[in-house]
């Protein structure tokens, strides 16, 4: 089994930054893709990013985070980080970060591991 453990969500201002981690335990992490999904209230769960595991390497990003996301994982700590910049209210809610073998796809089905959610507030 997998456990994915979520830290570094909250209260930023538009325009602001954070950064969210994703410490992976249970199965080798250099193995898992790891993407970042995010859902806000009345809204379907959306694919925000992903990277491959190790032996791949690609980055995906959702048209709407190009350029201010940036996804990446060190295999040492066995974290994935996302790294947001430039925030808007848009960008307003629950982020989760989820792992399947190998390669990154969009559908929220595909993942078979997820955390628990951190909550991303951005006031305009």
């Amino acid at each position: 089994q997998v456990q994915l453990v979520e830290s570094g969500g909250g209260s930023v201002q538009d325009g602001g930054s954070l950064r969210l981690s994703c410490m992976h335990s249970g199965r080798p992490f250099s193995r898992y893709a790891v993407a970042w999904f995010r859902q806000a209230p009345g809204k379907e769960r959306e694919f925000v990013t992903g990277i491959s595991w190790s032996g791949g390497g690609g980055t995906y990003y959702a048209d709407s985070v190009k350029g201010r996301f940036t996804i990446s994982r060190d295999n040492a700590k066995n974290t994935a980080y996302l790294q947001m910049n430039s925030l808007s209210p848009e960008d307003t809610a629950v982020y989760y970060c989820a792992t399947r073998p190998y390669d990154v796809l969009t559908m929220a089905y595909s993942y078979d591991y997820w955390g628990q959610g951190t909550q991303v507030t951005v006031s305009s």
